[in-house]
């Protein structure tokens, strides 16, 4: 295969440049060529660290125009509301946003998910229910996001597999009246 070197050579697709002859030696040096399946990994890490660069911060209406798309308007039971209150307290609708836990932990996007049940980080000791990493839940496209947090609400405490404290200080999230009827806050977008 030709190449716009003189010599290169294609080594499992990837462009090798040629031999080279060390001063008293009479085998040619080669330079170092990395195989195409290290190539790709690179590749699939910087693009995860760009996405991850790219974080967005969405308006609310942006969002539940975002989640309402990915059909969470009153999947398990809970409504667009609930879900943009959740981001709105978890993230501030951030998805770049990663809170480090004193437990060595991480929240990750805009839903805050936890690495110690949810997604993999640097510890290979965590169960990933998600399959994922935590760096794919910063992507701004929310698709990763999304699955997972689905998975999570699948769980039997719901919602409430969030960190309690969202739910505890925002009074009107998930609690129901006597009647049992929901009293969760209600958002409105305006156009």
């Amino acid at each position: 295969m030709e190449s716009y070197m003189t010599g290169a050579t294609y080594v499992a697709g990837a462009l090798c440049p040629p031999a080279r002859m060390e001063a008293g030696s009479w085998a040619p040096r080669r330079w170092p060529c990395l195989p195409g399946i290290v190539l790709l990994a690179l590749a699939s890490v910087l693009s995860s660290l760009l996405s991850s660069g790219q974080a967005r911060v969405y308006s609310r209406c942006e969002l539940a125009r975002v989640l309402q798309d990915f059909g969470l308007e009153g999947y398990r039971g809970y409504s667009l509301a609930d879900w943009i209150c959740l981001a709105y307290f978890a993230s501030g609708f951030n998805t770049g946003a990663v809170d480090h836990e004193a437990d060595g932990s991480t929240n990750s996007g805009i839903f805050q998910i936890n690495s110690r049940k949810w997604c993999k980080n640097l510890n290979p000791n965590v169960p990933n229910l998600c399959q994922m990493y935590c760096s794919d839940l910063l992507n701004p496209n929310l698709k990763d996001t999304v699955i997972c947090a689905m998975k999570i609400t699948q769980d039997p405490q719901g919602l409430g597999s969030w960190n309690p404290k969202t739910w505890r200080y925002h009074p009107g999230i998930g609690e129901t009246d006597s009647t049992g009827l929901s009293q969760r806050t209600t958002l409105v977008c305006w156009e």
